[in-house]
């Protein structure tokens, strides 16, 4: 994927998309106003999935991602808009297309076990 300059750009553009899109208001108001702690958990976190160091475990422990999200009411819309802003956050730091095709996938099936509300 390009190592931590690469994922921390991704992350980054993934915020800042959120924050500046209201195609994305549904994800956002589930945030923080101050972004600063989502995008290091979420470096934290892609750092390990991709195979990096597992800074996330490190610190926060197992991800136990729907534990953590259960908070959160999470349904297709939701979904869709955190698919979105990952796929155009993706698309705008130029990663290789077939990179993007096998993380669309991997992010779809993490996203979809998010749901936490009936459709």
């Amino acid at each position: 994927m390009g190592g931590e300059t690469a994922i921390r750009r991704l992350v980054d553009r993934f915020y800042d998309l959120m924050d500046e899109d209201p195609d994305y208001y549904g994800i956002r108001k589930l945030h923080p106003q101050d972004l600063g702690s989502s995008r290091d958990k979420l470096f934290m976190f892609l750092s390990g999935w991709t195979g990096g160091p597992s800074l996330y475990t490190e610190k926060h422990g197992e991800p136990r991602l729907r534990t953590r999200h259960k908070p959160f009411p999470i349904a297709a819309p939701e979904r869709d808009q955190w698919l979105d802003c990952m796929n155009r956050a993706m698309a705008d730091v130029g990663l290789d297309e077939e990179l993007c095709k096998s993380l669309a996938k991997a992010f779809y099936q993490t996203a979809d076990f998010m749901r936490n509300q009936p459709e």
